[in-house]
């Protein structure tokens, strides 16, 4: 079993490089930040996530600190994506699915009897790899999810100016919220997305490779946007970039997959820690083979 690093384990981001063939900066990673007082965001407690018999992911232990931009890496099939979509019940949705083990999100289990999935998906966003805008205005796409979730705005248009605002995208689109948010760039669209899940006034929002579809200039203003977010927000997100990885994380954990003797492949974490530490001195063998390119 993989065990979670504590968020209170401090690395020097100074830790000498090791990884033979690693070219990132991670003298400039991001520090890790004391950790709250009040607990992690989301604690994983021996979680397993299966798609009908199939065990897709095993043995997940993780505790996501607040404030924090937390990195899911690994490759393909490995699981991370599936372990992100278990943090906020959106694997609910895929027929078949299941999830074992606990989640807890402020000391709650988000699987318990009783527990309202969609008060869980408010409170816990998602940004998806491609831009997805709503084929409405840009208004009615931030406006969407506040009145489908019946929340208690006070007014409307101040709702969506601030997630707009919050989203770095309100100068751009002020002038033409009524317009067709599909007329917008990539890079503007994902931001918008940003923005709609920002409206809805979660504490967590998850990021499934939010760059993965865009140029390095929007890909640049999303890893801006993160770190701005995290005054407020804890986000995680996963990527296959590792540049991204060091550059916008505090935190990285690397996920691989694992074959059976029929072939089946299940994924499971290998290594949490800080993301300093863990693109520099990683503690597991495969953990340094897959940030130095030997594999994935």
């Amino acid at each position: 079993m993989a065990h979670a690093t504590s968020p209170n384990t401090h690395v020097s981001a100074d830790a000498p490089q090791k990884t033979p063939g690693l070219h990132l900066d991670v003298a400039h990673a991001k520090a890790s930040r004391p950790a709250s007082r009040s607990g992690p965001a989301i604690t994983c407690d021996d979680v397993k996530v299966f798609y009908k018999q199939h065990l897709a992911v095993r043995d997940v232990n993780l505790s996501f600190a607040r404030n924090e931009v937390s990195a899911l890496i690994g490759p393909s099939g490995c699981g991370k994506s599936t372990v992100l979509r278990s943090l906020n019940r959106m694997n609910d949705l895929i027929p078949g699915a299941r999830v074992e083990g606990m989640v807890r999100f402020e000391g709650t289990d988000i699987y318990g009897e009783g527990v309202d999935a969609t008060e869980v998906r408010r409170r816990i966003g998602m940004v998806f790899q491609k831009p997805n805008p709503f084929p409405k205005s840009i208004y009615e796409n931030i406006a969407y999810g506040p009145r489908v979730t019946k929340m208690q705005v006070d007014n409307m248009d101040d709702l969506v100016e601030e997630a707009l605002r919050k989203a770095a995208i309100w100068d751009e689109v002020k002038g033409k919220l009524k317009e067709s948010a599909l007329a917008l760039s990539g890079g503007q669209q994902q931001r918008l997305c940003i923005a709609r899940a920002i409206a809805t006034k979660p504490q967590v929002i998850l990021m499934d490779e939010p760059c993965s579809a865009l140029d390095p200039i929007a890909t640049l203003k999303i890893e801006d946007l993160m770190e701005e977010l995290t005054k407020e927000f804890t986000i995680i997100i996963v990527t296959h970039n590792m540049q991204q990885a060091a550059r916008v994380s505090q935190r990285t954990a690397f996920f691989t997959a694992e074959a059976d003797e029929h072939g089946d492949r299940t994924g499971r974490l290998v290594e949490y820690d800080e993301t300093a530490k863990m693109f520099s001195n990683p503690n597991d063998q495969r953990t340094e083979d897959y940030i130095s390119g030997r594999f994935g």
